[in-house]
Formats: C-alpha cells, sequence, structure tokens
C-alpha cells in the first residue's frame, strides 16, 4: 500500500528558524504607517521572507527568481535539526502576538482567510513545542534520506549561479548529517529512538544508494541540468562535472556512510518496537500529529468510528454491484483493478483524457506543462510508484510527474494513480490554487489531509472517468476505499490503540489479507510513519462530509464544479477552516 505515498518537495515551515525580533516588532511597525490589509501583507511577507530563505533547498524550491522578492545574498545551507523546545515555544508566542496586534475585522476577506489559516497554523505548531524530539526525519517511505537524492537531482540550474550554489551546498552535507545524527543521539538519550526494524530500512536505503556509485543519479542527472543554463562553453561543462564528481564522492557519500555507522550503533537503544503510543505520552503525541498533519478537529474515536461507517458503506456498495448470481461475500483480497488492460498507457495521453473529462464538475485549469519522469532503477525499491514534484511559485508553468517502473501498476491503477498525482489530482490542483496569486505564505504552510485527502478524492472520482464500465468503476472504486480505510483503522489501532503485530494480523486477517509476511511488511511501514495513511483517507472522509453538508446546505441549488471551485479557491488549510469558509 506504500503505493498511495505521493511525494512533496517542499518542507514544513520551521517557525523556529527566524528571528524572535522580528516577532515583536514588526506588526507594530507595520500598523504605525499602513492600513490594516497592507500591514498584514507586510507581516506576512516579512514572515515567508524569513522562511523560504531559511534553506537553501526551500528557498530553491519554493522561489525561481527570489530576487523579485527582495531576497539575496542568502547563505548556502540544507538547515538543521532544533531541538529546544523553549525557543520554539517563545517564537511562535511572538509570532502570534504580532497577529493579535492587527484588527482582523478590518481585513479583506481574501486576507481574512490567510489570517485565519496562519493563526491556526501557529497554534497547532505550539501543540508540537514539547514533542520535538518525538518527530523523525528518518524513514522507508517519506525519510529524509531517500527524499534528499531527488530532490538534489532535481534541483534545476538556471544559471551558472544557481550551479555554484548547489555545489557549495554539496559540501555543506556532512554538517547537516551531523546535525540529524545529534538529534538522532538525543531521540536515544532520551529513550525515543525509533524501532530497530526501522533503522535496518533506513540503513538499507543508504546502502542502495552508495553501491549506485558512478551510476548514482546525482552523476547521471548533472550534465542534463547544465544544459539549461545558457552560454556555457564545453570546457565549462566539463569542468562542472569532474567538480560535481568530486564533491559527491569527498562529501555526500561520506555523510551517508557516517549516517550508517550511527544508525547501526543507536538502533540497539531503541525502547519501543511498537506504535507511538509505547512512548511518553505517546497518546497525547499521536493525537497532535493528526491535528497537525490531518487538519482535522475530531478525536481518534470519532475518526474510528467515521472510518468504520465509511467502509461498511463500500462493502455494501461493492455487494450491489456485483454480478448477479456471484457470491455477496467481498473481501479486501478482491483485486478488481485487475480486470481491464488499458488499451492506452502512455502517460501523457491519460493525463490528456483526464484533462478533457474533468471539466464538467471541476473548474477550468490553467494551461501549463507536464514532464513524466521515471525513478532511478537503483532506487525503485524505496520510492512511491508515483509523486508529484512541487513547482515554484513563481514559475507553475514546469511540473514533473515521476513514475516507478519497479513498483508495477496495471489495468485501470495506472489510469487512477495519474489522476492522483495528475489531473483532477495534485498537479491540478496545486496549479489551480496558485493560478490565484494567493499570499506568498500560503505557499509554505502545510497541510497534508488537504492535499492528501484531496488528491485521493480526485482519485476516487477518476474511475468513473476511466475507460470502464460504471459496474467496474464501483467496484474498484469502493474496494480502493475499502483498503485505505483498512490501513486507517490500523494506523490508528497500532499507534494509539497500542495494538502489537498479533493484534493487527487478526485485524487484517478478518478481511482475507492473511499472509504473515504482507502483514509484517505492513505493520513495520505504519510504525514507521504514523498518521502517514490519515492524510489520504482522512482527509478524503473530510471531503465527503463536506460534500454531504454543502448539498444538505444548498438543496436544489448544490452544484459538484461550485463546491470543487471554492475548495480550490481557498486551498490547502485545515478541515474546520474550509469547513467554515465553503459553507458560508
Amino acid at each position: 500500500m506504500s503505493h498511495i505515498s505521493s511525494f512533496f518537495v517542499r518542507h514544513r515551515l520551521k517557525i523556529i528558524a527566524v528571528s524572535l525580533t522580528l516577532c515583536a516588532i514588526s506588526a507594530h511597525l507595520f500598523l504605525q504607517s499602513s492600513s490594516p490589509d497592507a500591514a498584514f501583507e507586510a507581516f506576512t511577507d516579512t514572515l515567508f521572507s524569513q522562511e523560504v530563505s531559511s534553506t537553501t533547498i526551500n528557498l530553491h524550491y519554493t522561489l525561481k527568481h527570489p530576487e523579485n522578492y527582495d531576497i539575496q545574498n542568502i547563505p548556502i545551507t540544507y538547515g538543521s535539526f532544533p531541538t529546544n523546545s523553549t525557543a520554539a515555544r517563545a517564537a511562535l508566542e511572538n509570532y502570534l502576538a504580532a497577529l493579535k496586534k492587527i484588527p482582523y475585522y478590518k481585513l479583506s476577506s481574501e486576507n481574512k482567510l490567510t489570517y485565519d489559516i496562519l493563526k491556526d497554523y501557529l497554534n497547532t505548531a505550539r501543540l508540537g513545542c514539547s514533542y520535538l524530539l518525538y518527530d523523525e526525519p528518518l524513514g522507508p517511505v517519506t525519510g529524509l534520506q531517500a527524499q534528499l537524492p531527488v530532490l538534489l537531482s532535481e534541483y534545476q540550474f538556471h544559471t551558472q549561479e544557481d550551479i555554484h550554489t548547489y555545489l557549495q551546498l554539496l559540501k555543506t552535507t556532512p554538517d547537516y548529517f551531523q546535525s540529524l545524527i545529534d538529534f538522532e543521539q538525543a531521540k536515544s538519550d532520551n529513550g525515543l529512538f525509533m524501532a530497530s526494524y526501522t533503522a535496518d530500512s533506513v540503513i538499507e536505503q543508504c546502502r542502495s544508494f552508495l553501491d549506485m556509485g558512478k551510476d548514482n543519479y546525482l552523476f547521471s542527472t548533472f550534465p542534463e541540468r547544465l544544459s539549461s543554463v545558457k552560454h556555457l562553453s564545453d570546457a565549462e561543462k566539463q569542468s562542472f562535472i569532474k567538480d560535481n564528481e568530486k564533491i559527491v564522492n569527498d562529501f555526500v557519500f561520506p555523510a551517508y556512510e557516517k549516517l550508517i555507522d550511527v544508525l547501526t550503533s543507536l538502533k540497539t537503544t531503541s525502547k519501543n518496537e511498537g506504535g507511538i503510543c509505547g512512548l511518553p505520552s505517546g497518546q497525547n503525541y499521536y493525537e497532535y500529529i493528526v491535528q497537525r498533519d490531518v487538519g482535522t478537529d475530531r478525536n481518534i474515536r470519532e475518526l474510528e468510528e467515521l472510518t468504520l461507517k465509511q467502509m461498511q458503506a463500500d462493502l455494501n456498495a461493492m455487494r450491489a454491484a456485483l454480478p448477479a448470481g456471484q457470491t455477496k461475500e467481498v473481501s479486501a483480497s478482491l483485486n478488481p483493478a485487475a480486470y481491464t488492460t488499458l488499451e492506452d498507457t502512455d502517460p501523457l495521453h491519460i493525463l490528456s483524457d483526464l484533462q478533457n473529462k474533468i471539466t464538467n464538475v471541476f473548474p477550468q485549469y490553467p494551461d501549463v506543462q507536464m514532464n513524466i519522469k521515471y525513478v532511478p532503477k537503483p532506487m525503485e525499491e524505496h520510492l512511491s510508484p508515483a509523486f508529484y514534484m512541487i513547482p515554484a511559485i513563481d514559475n507553475t508553468d514546469e511540473n514533473t510527474i515521476y513514475i516507478n517502473q519497479g513498483q508495477t501498476m496495471d489495468g485501470i491503477e495506472l489510469y487512477t494513480t495519474l489522476a492522483h498525482e495528475g489531473y483532477p489530482g495534485h498537479l491540478y490542483q496545486t496549479t489551480y490554487f496558485l493560478d490565484c496569486a494567493p499570499a506568498p505564505i500560503r505557499s509554505i504552510l502545510g497541510y497534508g489531509g488537504y492535499t492528501e485527502g484531496w488528491a485521493t478524492y480526485a482519485e476516487m472520482i477518476s474511475f468513473y472517468f476511466a475507460p470502464i464500465s460504471k459496474q467496474e468503476a464501483t467496484l474498484t472504486q469502493k474496494n480502493k476505499s475499502l483498503i485505505l480505510g483498512i490501513y486507517a483503522l490500523a494506523d490508528m489501532g497500532i499507534h494509539y490503540e497500542g495494538w502489537t503485530f498479533e493484534d493487527t494480523f487478526a485485524f487484517f486477517s478478518k478481511y482475507g489479507i492473511a499472509n504473515q509476511s504482507v502483514v509484517r511488511e505492513i505493520y513495520e511501514l505504519i510504525v514507521s510513519d504514523p498518521a502517514n495513511y490519515l492524510k489520504y483517507y482522512i482527509g478524503y472522509l473530510e471531503f465527503l462530509e463536506l460534500k454531504k453538508d454543502a448539498m444538505e446546505q444548498q438543496g436544489k441549488n448544490f452544484s459538484q464544479k461550485k463546491f470543487h471551485e471554492a475548495i480550490l479557491n481557498a486551498g490547502p488549510c485545515s478541515f474546520p477552516t474550509l469547513r467554515k469558509y465553503v459553507l458560508k
């Protein structure tokens, strides 16, 4: 089930990286000389500039032309891993105090929405200050060790200065990894180190990256990226290529080797081989990350009930859709996705087909370019079947979807996966929202439940756009929803209820998944990335619940297209905020 994961390059806002002085004085100074709207926009623009320039990766992937945002002469750094909860809390409280000085009721409707979202984001972040060491930057699917090489290999060059910045950034990799190692050591010292089998998976990924040797994609992608820089002579290109090879060998590879050595040593210190409820205050931490990552205001019990209700509805719909005379026994081991073989499996053709079919129920999308790339073979085992690379907010015309050919997608699954990553999923939602010219600060306020929930919602709708019968569309869509529900329940069971592997195996067996090695893999994957499946499934259910409320409120006047337009115009935010906006 790791194939439902999508890959996002933008990091969560690191509030504690900015100047505390800014928080204390900025709003006051802005208000002395500006209208409330101008003061608020100046405040958020300053916050955006401070945050986006806190790391070179964030800056490069967020802005193609930072000089247009008065961002210049920025230190070259990956950033670091903070552990000082007192400083984090003080920074957040200063931001909230500064925000409070701005008269909300005098703001425009657009600025009120941004204010609501920023305030919600900061308040939620403040809740997490006590759990800094609980966060885990390493993991089998979304871990830094897997993401960083892809981010570096996709780091595009527009000028010679970009090349120099990139090479200097590579040289700082050992310092960045040392900060990561210090963070993992602090986790270990506090009894919070990851499960030993998670460490084994991370170590294996690091070894796979190193074992590529001369075929490593940090080497292979470099010449192609150089070709986009104008007026480079062949001699200059060869010199840069030689520099890149030396720096990767001298700085990047040794950093990975050291991380392997440290994790090998630290894995014996793991005190918890199960869900995070096995950690001190683990249940409270799980509730926090569900609120942070999903953006829901429902408690875990309510989410479990909502999931069971939807799963039962999906099972009923599947039974009703089965052909006459066929058994009404349905289990999650059913694989109706294999029924249909697509005649045309070209990804760009599929995306074009989706573009044509969504216009009846989704608003018009901006005209942008789409690139299809393929995951390097040595990394196929460790990355998602497909993922979308978020473009810079001032360069939304360039969009890339990666496909992992090592994780086979047969039949209709390829079609719906491209819908998840492309239209009407991530690519569509991202470029549509950025085309609305939102406040820049919105681009760095991450709401996984909205973005992954929307992509899952879009994927479910795409079954009915696919070249299959309505009956087969119903069977495949409800089956997919059912499986996601099972994983979401398992996530909550393992991390909140304290399920052991045996409990998890018994649970999956009830739904026809009784292979111990398969369930073991699922169990370890869920342990390594708490609440990840909830971003997809609970996010999806929140959109369904919101649609029900909108239909009830609007009656005969309800329009799917207008409903989707309201959601897309609001953009990423928590579901209570979205509900307030859409149902106003």
